[in-house]
């Protein structure tokens, strides 16, 4: 049970990290504050540090992790765009990016609620990954 458990964390903490790299891949090129831009590509790079270290808890396990759902990725990226066509600015950005990350970390709560017997490091990785959200939930807070 805990192996099994710790590998549905980890795939869902994999599809989560794509999510939100893919997120604030879409939406820095709309970025016009410089600080702001920092805070996402600051966000990002610690995205892919927590996804390198859940790759490595994967490879242990002998599991590839799992992709973002396609229905959920693209009408986020249609939303992302056409919230943006229209409205250009770094609070419609900020207000994406909020979005997201409450969505992200209610998300990371409920699967750690379902996997309770999960390994205490992916236990961990998930909640480092819930600290990342809220602290960019945070930095974007002055911009909404």
């Amino acid at each position: 049970m805990v192996e099994h458990d710790t590998i549905k964390l980890l795939r869902e903490c994999d599809a989560g990290i794509k999510m939100g790299v893919s997120s604030i891949d879409d939406v820095l090129k709309y970025v016009h504050d410089e600080n702001l831009k920092q805070f996402l590509q600051e966000s990002r790079s610690e995205h892919e540090d927590i996804k390198t270290d859940l790759q490595k808890l994967l490879v242990s396990y002998h599991d590839e992790g799992k992709d973002p759902n396609a229905m959920a990725k693209s009408m986020s990226w249609l939303k992302t765009n056409v919230k943006l066509t229209v409205n250009e600015s770094d609070d419609v950005v900020a207000d994406l990016i909020t979005e997201g990350c409450n969505m992200g970390v209610k998300s990371l709560y409920k699967y750690l609620n379902k996997y309770k017997a999960a390994d205490e490091k992916s236990k961990d990785i998930t909640k480092r990954l819930i600290g990342l959200e809220e602290k960019l939930t945070a930095n974007m807070r002055d911009y909404l």
